[in-house]
Order: structure tokens, then C-alpha cells, then sequence
């Protein structure tokens, strides 16, 4: 069951990080900013999409077909 908590909450994560991505001008999302100090403007961003909205995504998703397999992750 914990499982199944933590892949509902890394997708919900993963979809909050979208939603202030479009609607927030990422104003909210204060690691962006040191990134693309870091890696430049489109590779920073790059990277802060795939670390905080797609990976939990796809953990997410993971996590829930592994519960309903049967399977233990956690």
C-alpha cells in the first residue's frame, strides 16, 4: 500500500511541477534559476524538466503498474 501512495504522489509532483511550469512563469520553481546559471539557458532547463517533472512521472507510473503486478519496489 505504501507503494501505491508514493507512485500517486510522485506523479501528483511530477504534474504540480507542469502546472507551475505553465501557469506560475516559474516563479515557483527556485532551482531553475541555478541551473541555467550553472548549464546555461536551454541545457539547465533541460535538466530541471527531466529531474522534477519527468523522472517522478515515470517513477509514478512504475510504481503503480509494479503494484498492480504484484511487484515490491519499496
Amino acid at each position: 500500500m505504501l507503494q501505491l501512495i508514493f507512485s500517486i504522489f510522485f506523479i501528483l509532483y511530477g504534474l504540480f511541477t507542469i502546472y507551475l511550469r505553465i501557469f506560475k512563469n516559474n516563479k515557483w520553481l527556485s532551482k531553475i534559476n541555478r541551473m541555467k546559471g550553472a548549464y546555461g539557458d536551454k541545457f539547465g532547463t533541460f535538466l530541471h524538466v527531466i529531474s522534477y517533472t519527468v523522472i517522478p512521472i515515470i517513477l509514478g507510473i512504475v510504481g503503480i503498474v509494479c503494484y498492480l503486478l504484484g511487484i515490491e519496489i519499496f
